[in-house]
């Protein structure tokens, strides 16, 4: 039985017992449609396999207005087809809308044909949604010629305008791959980009989440990119809270926990994933992580890096989230550190091992490259920040030889979070030149932020001197990365906005990579 079917009947028998009790509550049949758009948040799909895909939406007729939603459940109508005009469809249904779940909708619509693209739209009451296009997954045993693949992260609402996602809608991507910071836990409610930040309404609660994330998808580019491909998406720190780690936050706050649930819960209700919903409705543990084949061409290895990870090393005093340490932090190098746990470690490394792509992708959070903020002369110096890859070199060490182990085809790491476009090259020891014992292992593509800010790029450049094997950066422009994979090559091209304060902004290449098969290592292209 899915999780709407139990929803449907958990919540038709508290509407039953209630109504027996009281005489006087409607059934979620008889609810008015509102007289706005219910649909004001657009409809989005995601997590494709080959026969199926998660379609949602969310009834919620004023964006910045909670109460406009309905007061109980409501029945909402889906279709899937072959075509636009919807001559022919090949599922539908009824799915419900509970309060439980601020009205959000996700459908596991199924009986699909690998490899091709549908449409979709939802129904409620007299109202209809845009069309939404889609596609399904590859078949196992398939080598597709390719795979075009947009992936993009980090758009702060007051930093810009989503100029890029417009352009990821015109690129017209089979996927958009969205590695973190969806939403920033802080900022002014508005329905329009500020032109100046205002560290104000902190989001702490269910509902404040709720909020952020209507605010974030009443956006039309944001909704756009939402409407053209199908997305596969993982979570940062400020879905949650700015560096938090496991059941940690920056304050050390005692009821962090539930902070988390609630963040956890607003994130699974505002995106397109194919996750369990809890029995008891407590979201405090949500696995995350995600595999995703797209037929023999590549698997894609989803990550969580902040659920099971262990607390950042060296924290200041009265404090938890990050800090800048060099060597002398003795908890730096502690082998039992993890950036991923335990379990999610084991599933990773079945993943790997049992993989007959071509690609292996490891779609993460953050630059997983060392990046020694001072010039590492001799072995034991450097700089590193906590709350990235450099705060959990043991682990990372794990994971860079495992692909030797195993003999992964092809590993190519995916990394947002540092709000800048960087290629790097890994290699599992960074002090040890390269050798037949210390081989190139895979290659890495950051995607800079939707809007986010950075450092200026004077300062980059100072880190590609300081960290040779980043072999490029850029931190002075928003935009999002272009990827076409092939079972020949694998191409990223690094798009920038020219101006990120202008929703009508141009965009253009400010640089481009090729990583050939069975060949690690960057080539210009």
């Amino acid at each position: 039985m899915d999780a709407q079917r139990r929803l449907f009947l958990a919540r038709a028998g508290q509407l039953a017992a209630l109504a027996a009790a009281t005489g006087c509550v409607r059934s979620q049949a008889e609810a008015e449609p509102p007289q706005d758009d219910p649909f004001s948040l657009g409809v989005a799909s995601g997590s494709p396999l080959p026969t199926a895909v998660i379609l949602w939406t969310r009834i919620l007729p004023k964006p910045l207005d909670a109460s406009s939603a309905p007061k109980v459940a409501v029945p909402v109508r889906w279709e899937i087809a072959e075509d636009e005009g919807f001559r022919t469809i090949v599922n539908k249904g009824t799915a419900l809308a509970a309060p439980e779940l601020a009205h959000s909708v996700h459908v596991d619509a199924q009986g699909l044909r690998p490899d091709r693209w549908y449409w979709y739209r939802f129904m409620y009451g007299g109202a209809m949604s845009p069309i939404g296009r889609t596609r399904t997954a590859p078949a196992p045993d398939a080598l597709p010629a390719s795979l075009k693949l947009a992936v993009a992260s980090c758009q702060h609402w007051e930093f810009g305008s989503y100029a890029a996602h417009h352009h990821i809608a015109q690129a017209s991507p089979d996927l958009v791959a969205f590695l973190g910071d969806y939403i920033y836990e802080w900022g002014p409610f508005a329905l329009t980009h500020p032109t100046r930040p205002v560290r104000e309404n902190e989001s702490f609660t269910l509902e404040s989440y709720r909020a952020r994330y209507a605010q974030y998808k009443s956006d039309t580019q944001l909704q756009a990119a939402h409407l053209v491909a199908p997305w596969i998406a993982t979570w940062d720190d400020h879905e949650v809270a700015n560096d938090y780690a496991a059941d940690r936050d920056e304050l050390l706050s005692p009821d962090f926990l539930q902070r988390r649930a609630a963040a956890y819960q607003a994130f699974y209700e505002h995106m397109p994933l194919r996750l369990e919903v809890p029995r008891n409705g407590d979201f405090t543990r949500t696995r995350m992580y995600q595999r995703y084949d797209w037929g023999r061409l590549a698997r894609f290895h989803v990550l969580d890096d902040r659920q099971y990870r262990a607390y950042e090393a060296c924290p200041r005093p009265g404090r938890g989230g990050s800090n800048s340490v060099t060597r002398a932090c003795t908890q730096l190098n502690d082998p039992k550190r993890s950036m991923l746990g335990a379990d999610q470690e084991s599933w990773l490394a079945e993943g790997l091992r049992t993989s007959r792509a071509e690609w292996n992708v490891i779609a993460q959070q953050t630059l997983m490259a060392r990046s020694s903020q001072v010039p590492v002369l001799q072995l034991g110096d450097g700089r590193f920040w906590t709350d990235g890859w450099d705060g959990y070199p043991a682990a990372r060490r794990k994971l860079l030889e495992s692909f030797r182990t195993y003999g992964v085809s092809n590993p190519l790491v995916l990394g947002g979070d540092v709000h800048g476009f960087y290629a790097t090259e890994l290699r599992a020891d960074f002090d040890r030149p390269p050798s037949k014992d210390n081989p190139l292992l895979a290659t890495e593509f950051v995607v800079t932020s939707v809007t986010s800010n950075s450092r200026p790029q004077s300062r980059t450049e100072q880190f590609l001197q300081m960290n040779p094997h980043i072999r490029f950066g850029r931190s002075d422009k928003r935009g999002f990365t272009l990827m076409e994979l092939t079972p020949q090559s694998s191409r990223a091209t690094f798009l920038g906005l020219d101006d990120v304060q202008r929703a009508d902004s141009g965009i253009a290449a400010v640089g481009a990579y090729v990583v050939e098969s069975g060949r690690s290592g960057l080539l210009k292209a």
